[in-house]
Protein backbone atom coordinates (compact mmCIF):
# COMPACT_ATOMS: atom_id res chain seq x y z
CA UNK A 1 0.00 0.00 0.00
CA UNK A 2 2.92 2.35 0.71
CA UNK A 3 4.23 1.91 -2.83
CA UNK A 4 0.78 2.65 -4.24
CA UNK A 5 0.53 5.82 -2.13
CA UNK A 6 3.95 7.03 -3.32
CA UNK A 7 3.03 6.30 -6.91
CA UNK A 8 -0.23 8.23 -6.63
CA UNK A 9 1.58 11.21 -5.14
CA UNK A 10 4.14 11.18 -7.93
CA UNK A 11 1.40 11.05 -10.56
CA UNK A 12 -0.43 13.92 -8.92
CA UNK A 13 2.77 15.94 -8.69
CA UNK A 14 3.52 15.45 -12.38
CA UNK A 15 0.01 16.30 -13.52
CA UNK A 16 0.34 19.76 -12.01
CA UNK A 17 3.32 20.45 -14.24
CA UNK A 18 1.79 18.89 -17.35
CA UNK A 19 -0.53 21.80 -17.92
CA UNK A 20 2.22 24.40 -17.63
CA UNK A 21 4.54 25.74 -20.28
CA UNK A 22 7.80 25.15 -18.44
CA UNK A 23 9.98 22.21 -19.36
CA UNK A 24 10.50 20.29 -16.16
CA UNK A 25 13.52 18.18 -15.27
CA UNK A 26 12.91 15.46 -12.71
CA UNK A 27 14.93 12.55 -11.34
CA UNK A 28 13.25 9.48 -9.84
CA UNK A 29 16.03 7.48 -8.14
CA UNK A 30 13.64 6.10 -5.52
CA UNK A 31 11.15 4.39 -7.82
CA UNK A 32 11.35 0.65 -8.48
CA UNK A 33 12.68 -0.32 -11.92
CA UNK A 34 9.40 -2.05 -12.75
CA UNK A 35 7.59 1.32 -12.64
CA UNK A 36 9.51 2.83 -15.52
CA UNK A 37 10.73 0.01 -17.74
CA UNK A 38 8.60 1.51 -20.50
CA UNK A 39 8.60 5.31 -20.61
CA UNK A 40 5.44 5.40 -22.71
CA UNK A 41 3.49 3.44 -20.09
CA UNK A 42 4.72 5.33 -17.02
CA UNK A 43 3.55 8.92 -17.25
CA UNK A 44 1.59 9.05 -20.52
CA UNK A 45 0.19 12.53 -19.95
CA UNK A 46 3.60 14.17 -19.64
CA UNK A 47 5.10 12.26 -22.50
CA UNK A 48 2.18 13.09 -24.77
CA UNK A 49 2.36 16.81 -23.98
CA UNK A 50 6.15 16.85 -24.13
CA UNK A 51 6.31 19.07 -21.03
CA UNK A 52 8.84 17.02 -19.05
CA UNK A 53 12.15 15.26 -19.28
CA UNK A 54 13.00 12.45 -16.89
CA UNK A 55 16.30 11.07 -15.71
CA UNK A 56 15.75 7.46 -14.72
CA UNK A 57 17.98 5.36 -12.55
CA UNK A 58 20.09 2.91 -14.59
CA UNK A 59 18.34 4.00 -17.76
CA UNK A 60 19.54 6.08 -20.72
CA UNK A 61 16.22 7.13 -22.19
CA UNK A 62 17.42 10.66 -22.85
CA UNK A 63 21.16 10.13 -22.78
CA UNK A 64 22.84 11.45 -25.89
CA UNK A 65 24.43 8.63 -27.86
CA UNK A 66 28.13 8.83 -28.56
CA UNK A 67 29.20 8.76 -32.23
CA UNK A 68 30.87 5.58 -33.43
CA UNK A 69 32.39 5.44 -36.89
CA UNK A 70 31.23 2.65 -39.16
CA UNK A 71 34.74 2.29 -40.59
CA UNK A 72 36.05 1.61 -37.08
CA UNK A 73 33.26 -0.92 -36.60
CA UNK A 74 34.49 -2.65 -39.76
CA UNK A 75 38.07 -2.95 -38.45
CA UNK A 76 37.00 -4.00 -34.95
CA UNK A 77 34.62 -6.54 -36.45
CA UNK A 78 37.40 -8.19 -38.46
CA UNK A 79 39.75 -8.21 -35.47
CA UNK A 80 37.14 -9.60 -33.07
CA UNK A 81 36.11 -12.39 -35.46
CA UNK A 82 39.75 -13.31 -36.13
CA UNK A 83 40.66 -13.38 -32.43
CA UNK A 84 37.50 -15.28 -31.53
CA UNK A 85 38.13 -17.88 -34.26
CA UNK A 86 41.71 -18.31 -33.01
CA UNK A 87 40.50 -18.94 -29.46
CA UNK A 88 37.91 -21.46 -30.69
CA UNK A 89 40.56 -23.25 -32.73
CA UNK A 90 42.75 -23.41 -29.63
CA UNK A 91 39.90 -24.88 -27.59
CA UNK A 92 39.32 -27.62 -30.22
CA UNK A 93 35.63 -28.00 -29.40
CA UNK A 94 34.56 -27.24 -32.96
CA UNK A 95 34.48 -24.22 -35.25
CA UNK A 96 31.50 -22.30 -36.53
CA UNK A 97 29.66 -23.93 -39.43
CA UNK A 98 30.73 -21.26 -41.92
CA UNK A 99 34.49 -21.64 -41.40
CA UNK A 100 34.46 -25.42 -40.87
CA UNK A 101 35.23 -26.33 -44.53
CA UNK A 102 38.21 -23.94 -44.66
CA UNK A 103 39.49 -25.27 -41.34
CA UNK A 104 39.33 -28.90 -42.46
CA UNK A 105 41.16 -28.00 -45.69
CA UNK A 106 43.78 -26.18 -43.63
CA UNK A 107 44.35 -29.20 -41.40
CA UNK A 108 44.77 -31.50 -44.39
CA UNK A 109 46.94 -29.30 -46.61
CA UNK A 110 49.16 -27.91 -43.84
CA UNK A 111 50.21 -31.48 -43.01
CA UNK A 112 51.79 -31.66 -46.49
CA UNK A 113 52.74 -28.03 -47.12
CA UNK A 114 53.80 -26.19 -43.99
CA UNK A 115 53.33 -22.76 -45.57
CA UNK A 116 49.54 -23.26 -45.76
CA UNK A 117 47.78 -21.34 -43.00
CA UNK A 118 44.21 -21.18 -41.75
CA UNK A 119 43.92 -17.57 -42.93
CA UNK A 120 45.22 -18.51 -46.37
CA UNK A 121 42.59 -21.21 -46.75
CA UNK A 122 39.92 -18.76 -45.61
CA UNK A 123 40.50 -16.16 -48.30
CA UNK A 124 41.20 -18.82 -50.94
CA UNK A 125 37.88 -20.52 -50.29
CA UNK A 126 36.13 -17.15 -50.17
CA UNK A 127 37.58 -16.32 -53.60
CA UNK A 128 35.96 -19.52 -54.90
CA UNK A 129 32.66 -18.50 -53.30
CA UNK A 130 32.84 -15.06 -54.96
CA UNK A 131 33.57 -16.54 -58.38
CA UNK A 132 30.71 -19.01 -58.00
CA UNK A 133 28.37 -16.20 -56.96
CA UNK A 134 29.37 -14.03 -59.94
CA UNK A 135 28.78 -16.94 -62.31
CA UNK A 136 25.46 -17.78 -60.70
CA UNK A 137 24.18 -14.19 -60.83
CA UNK A 138 25.91 -13.41 -64.15
CA UNK A 139 27.21 -10.10 -62.91
CA UNK A 140 30.24 -8.64 -61.18
CA UNK A 141 30.35 -5.54 -59.02
CA UNK A 142 33.14 -3.47 -57.55
CA UNK A 143 31.95 -4.36 -54.07
CA UNK A 144 32.77 -8.01 -54.81
CA UNK A 145 36.46 -7.08 -55.10
CA UNK A 146 36.35 -5.25 -51.79
CA UNK A 147 34.71 -8.31 -50.24
CA UNK A 148 37.77 -10.31 -51.29
CA UNK A 149 39.96 -7.58 -49.78
CA UNK A 150 38.02 -8.03 -46.55
CA UNK A 151 38.65 -11.78 -46.73
CA UNK A 152 42.40 -11.26 -47.23
CA UNK A 153 42.54 -8.74 -44.39
CA UNK A 154 40.67 -11.16 -42.17
CA UNK A 155 42.98 -14.00 -43.23
CA UNK A 156 46.11 -12.12 -42.19
CA UNK A 157 44.45 -11.04 -38.94
CA UNK A 158 43.45 -14.65 -38.26
CA UNK A 159 46.99 -15.95 -38.77
CA UNK A 160 48.36 -13.26 -36.48
CA UNK A 161 45.78 -14.00 -33.80
CA UNK A 162 46.46 -17.74 -34.01
CA UNK A 163 50.16 -17.09 -33.44
CA UNK A 164 49.29 -14.89 -30.46
CA UNK A 165 46.77 -17.31 -28.93
CA UNK A 166 49.24 -20.16 -29.46
CA UNK A 167 51.38 -18.60 -26.73
CA UNK A 168 48.67 -19.36 -24.17
CA UNK A 169 48.75 -22.88 -22.70
CA UNK A 170 45.45 -24.68 -23.30
CA UNK A 171 45.98 -27.32 -20.61
CA UNK A 172 42.91 -29.12 -19.30
CA UNK A 173 39.20 -28.93 -20.01
CA UNK A 174 38.52 -25.79 -17.88
CA UNK A 175 40.95 -23.64 -19.90
CA UNK A 176 39.61 -25.03 -23.16
CA UNK A 177 36.06 -24.15 -22.11
CA UNK A 178 37.18 -20.62 -21.24
CA UNK A 179 38.86 -20.28 -24.65
CA UNK A 180 35.81 -21.60 -26.47
CA UNK A 181 33.27 -19.40 -24.69
CA UNK A 182 35.49 -16.35 -25.01
CA UNK A 183 36.05 -17.08 -28.68
CA UNK A 184 32.35 -17.55 -29.39
CA UNK A 185 31.57 -14.26 -27.63
CA UNK A 186 34.24 -12.41 -29.63
CA UNK A 187 32.93 -13.86 -32.91
CA UNK A 188 29.40 -12.72 -32.10
CA UNK A 189 30.71 -9.29 -31.12
CA UNK A 190 32.61 -9.06 -34.40
CA UNK A 191 29.57 -9.98 -36.47
CA UNK A 192 27.49 -7.40 -34.57
CA UNK A 193 30.09 -4.76 -35.46
CA UNK A 194 30.06 -5.84 -39.12
CA UNK A 195 26.29 -5.41 -39.23
CA UNK A 196 26.82 -1.70 -38.51
CA UNK A 197 29.17 -0.85 -41.36
CA UNK A 198 28.54 -0.17 -45.03
CA UNK A 199 31.86 -1.72 -46.13
CA UNK A 200 31.62 -5.03 -47.97
CA UNK A 201 31.57 -8.05 -45.64
CA UNK A 202 33.35 -11.33 -46.19
CA UNK A 203 32.28 -13.50 -49.13
CA UNK A 204 30.16 -15.81 -46.98
CA UNK A 205 27.83 -13.02 -45.83
CA UNK A 206 27.87 -11.34 -49.24
CA UNK A 207 26.87 -14.59 -50.94
CA UNK A 208 23.87 -14.97 -48.67
CA UNK A 209 22.81 -11.34 -49.17
CA UNK A 210 23.22 -11.21 -52.96
CA UNK A 211 21.82 -14.63 -53.89
CA UNK A 212 18.83 -14.45 -51.56
CA UNK A 213 18.00 -11.01 -52.96
CA UNK A 214 18.41 -12.09 -56.59
CA UNK A 215 16.16 -15.13 -56.22
CA UNK A 216 13.76 -13.44 -53.79
CA UNK A 217 14.34 -15.90 -50.99
CA UNK A 218 13.97 -15.00 -47.32
CA UNK A 219 17.47 -14.07 -46.16
CA UNK A 220 16.98 -15.81 -42.80
CA UNK A 221 15.88 -19.05 -44.48
CA UNK A 222 18.67 -18.84 -47.05
CA UNK A 223 21.22 -18.16 -44.29
CA UNK A 224 20.03 -21.22 -42.38
CA UNK A 225 20.31 -23.34 -45.52
CA UNK A 226 23.76 -21.95 -46.31
CA UNK A 227 24.99 -22.72 -42.79
CA UNK A 228 23.65 -26.27 -43.02
CA UNK A 229 25.37 -26.82 -46.37
CA UNK A 230 28.64 -25.48 -44.93
CA UNK A 231 28.34 -27.79 -41.95
CA UNK A 232 27.59 -30.79 -44.19
CA UNK A 233 30.54 -29.91 -46.42
CA UNK A 234 32.82 -29.71 -43.38
CA UNK A 235 31.67 -33.18 -42.25
CA UNK A 236 32.16 -34.67 -45.73
CA UNK A 237 35.66 -33.22 -45.99
CA UNK A 238 36.50 -34.43 -42.49
CA UNK A 239 35.40 -37.99 -43.34
CA UNK A 240 37.21 -37.90 -46.68
CA UNK A 241 40.51 -36.63 -45.29
CA UNK A 242 40.66 -38.18 -41.83
CA UNK A 243 38.50 -41.30 -42.02
CA UNK A 244 34.86 -42.21 -41.53
CA UNK A 245 33.28 -40.90 -38.32
CA UNK A 246 36.36 -38.82 -37.57
CA UNK A 247 35.14 -35.28 -36.96
CA UNK A 248 37.49 -32.34 -37.42
CA UNK A 249 36.21 -28.80 -37.23
CA UNK A 250 32.59 -29.86 -36.67
CA UNK A 251 32.02 -30.91 -33.06
CA UNK A 252 29.62 -30.20 -30.21
CA UNK A 253 30.83 -26.60 -30.06
CA UNK A 254 29.68 -26.12 -33.64
CA UNK A 255 26.14 -27.09 -32.68
CA UNK A 256 26.22 -24.81 -29.63
CA UNK A 257 27.30 -21.86 -31.77
CA UNK A 258 24.54 -22.57 -34.27
CA UNK A 259 21.94 -22.47 -31.48
CA UNK A 260 23.19 -19.40 -29.61
CA UNK A 261 24.98 -17.11 -32.06
CA UNK A 262 21.89 -15.55 -33.60
CA UNK A 263 20.38 -14.48 -30.28
CA UNK A 264 23.74 -13.32 -28.93
CA UNK A 265 24.52 -11.24 -32.02
CA UNK A 266 21.09 -9.63 -31.82
CA UNK A 267 21.51 -8.78 -28.14
CA UNK A 268 24.97 -7.29 -28.66
CA UNK A 269 23.69 -5.25 -31.61
CA UNK A 270 20.93 -3.75 -29.48
CA UNK A 271 23.43 -2.86 -26.74
CA UNK A 272 25.58 -1.07 -29.31
CA UNK A 273 22.64 0.87 -30.73
CA UNK A 274 21.55 1.89 -27.24
CA UNK A 275 24.85 3.65 -26.53
CA UNK A 276 26.32 4.58 -29.92
CA UNK A 277 25.16 6.46 -32.99
CA UNK A 278 26.86 4.80 -35.95
CA UNK A 279 28.03 7.39 -38.45
CA UNK A 280 30.39 7.48 -41.42
CA UNK A 281 33.77 9.16 -41.17
CA UNK A 282 34.53 8.79 -44.89
CA UNK A 283 32.31 9.62 -47.91
CA UNK A 284 32.52 6.16 -49.49
CA UNK A 285 29.12 4.70 -48.63
CA UNK A 286 27.71 5.41 -52.10
CA UNK A 287 30.22 3.04 -53.66
CA UNK A 288 28.92 0.12 -51.62
CA UNK A 289 25.19 0.73 -51.63
CA UNK A 290 22.99 -1.10 -54.10
CA UNK A 291 21.95 0.97 -57.08
CA UNK A 292 18.75 0.46 -59.07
Amino acid sequence: MQHVDIQNRVYDFFRRFASGQTVFLFAVPFLPNSWYTDKKQLFPLLFQTGKAIFLFREHSLFMKKKPFYTELAYLLGILAIALGTAFMERADFGMSMVVAPAYVLYLKLSATWEFVTFGMMEYTLQAVVLLFMAALLRRFRLSYLFSFFTAVLYGFALDGCMALVGLFPAVGIPWRIVFFLGGALLCSLGVAFMFHTYLAPEAYELFVKEVSSAFRISISKFKTGYDCVSCLLGIVLSFAFFGMWHFEGVKWGTILCALCNGALIGWLGKRMEAHWEFTDALPFRRYFEDRP
